[in-house]
Formats: structure tokens, C-alpha cells, sequence
């Protein structure tokens, strides 16, 4: 029954209420979320800082330069001296994803989870977008920005996250091809949105995928 297992991998734009989407879409179906746990699961596998974790987090480069750095272990007072890259915090990241796959039917938000378990069947891929406006306002009121704030927040978070997928699937953030659904949750409403998701042909799997 293991080929029968569900996975859906949802990718957003800031302010696209995309993370909203994908766990009220886990309530419904009833299945397991991993956005921010994945960090924890990452942790614990790896004995390391949560803090690392924190700032590597969808961020390409904050590693980069670094070859010696001191990383307090879970439990421990004193430094861990340790060759720690971007690539190794990625691995102990993947690692986590791919043992959570393998536990049942399952959403992964961001943090390249379509790349990484391209291998598994029964999986769909999924971008959420929104219009600017109402993403800058959702971040407005999240953050108690200025819209101009809001809006710059964006572009900077949007620029790393697109950084990091980039370099880590050979992909193209946010572009069609990337996914297998792209939707745009202004036209529907969160709400709705994920009431359409939840209806998708292929969501009654393990029957075989379908065409479009």
C-alpha cells in the first residue's frame, strides 16, 4: 500500500495566503502538515541549533562564506566545532522531508519538497500566486507594515526564496513548468481555493493520474 500514499507539495508567493490554503487543506483530507515542523524534524535528526536552521531557511547563500563556524548542540552548553555548509544543512532538511513521505499521505509547504521527493508517485505539485494588491495588503496587516514596506518585503523575500529553489532544484521558481497546477487564489478566495484543490481528480488517487 505504499505506492498508494498522497503527497502534495504546495510552493507560494509571499502574501498569497498559500500556506493558509495548504493547511486547511490538511484538515480537510486529513493529512499530515509539514511547514515550519520540518525545521524541528531537521533538528532533531541533525543535533544542532534550531537558530541555523531558522536563518538557512528557504535562503540561499547564508552559508556561503562560511567554513569554520561554532554551533552549539541541543543540550550543550559548550561550542561544537564544525565544517557546517548551506549543503549540509539542506541535506539534514531533505532527509527529514523524505522520512516524513514515507509516513502516509502528506502536504509539504515550500522548502523544495517537489524536487526532492520527485521520485515518490501519487504526488502533485502546486504554486499558489494572488495579486500584488491583496498580497501587499495580507503582508500589511501581518507585519504592521506600510504598503511600500509591504511591498519591499516582498521583493526581498521573494528574491531569496527564488534564489534558493533555483539553486537547489535546476527549476524556476514560480514559473508554469515548475508545477503541475499554478492558481491564482484572488480569483477564488482562499477559502474556495482550497475547497478546489480538494477536488482535483487527482486527489482520489491511487488511481492512475490524470491528463489534462
Amino acid at each position: 500500500m505504499e505506492d498508494q500514499k498522497i503527497i502534495i507539495n504546495i510552493g507560494r508567493q509571499i502574501g498569497s495566503g498559500g500556506r493558509l490554503i495548504a493547511k486547511k487543506l490538511s484538515e480537510e483530507l486529513n493529512f499530515s502538515f509539514y511547514d515550519r515542523e520540518l525545521l524541528n524534524l531537521a533538528v532533531h535528526e541533525s543535533g544542532f541549533s534550531e537558530k541555523f536552521f531558522e536563518q538557512a531557511d528557504e535562503h540561499k547563500g547564508f552559508f556561503k562564506s562560511l567554513l569554520n563556524i561554532h554551533i552549539p548542540l541541543i543540550g550543550e552548553s559548550n561550542f561544537y566545532k564544525n565544517d557546517l555548509s548551506q549543503e549540509s544543512l539542506y541535506k539534514f532538511q531533505s532527509d527529514a522531508i523524505l522520512k516524513a513521505a514515507e509516513k502516509g499521505n502528506c502536504i509539504f509547504v515550500g522548502r523544495t519538497a517537489d524536487y526532492i521527493l520527485r521520485d515518490f508517485k501519487n504526488t502533485i505539485n502546486i504554486f499558489v500566486t494572488a495579486d500584488i494588491d491583496e498580497r501587499i495588503s495580507r503582508v500589511s496587516d501581518r507585519h504592521n507594515f506600510k504598503r511600500e514596506e509591504a511591498r519591499k518585503y516582498i521583493i526581498a523575500k521573494e528574491e531569496a526564496r527564488a534564489s534558493y529553489y533555483n539553486y537547489y532544484t535546476g527549476k524556476q521558481w514560480g514559473h508554469s513548468e515548475s508545477y503541475d497546477l499554478c492558481i491564482n487564489s484572488s480569483m477564488l478566495g482562499l477559502e474556495n481555493t482550497e475547497a478546489f484543490i480538494a477536488e482535483l481528480p487527482v486527489i482520489d488517487w491511487p488511481a492512475s493520474p490524470v491528463t489534462y
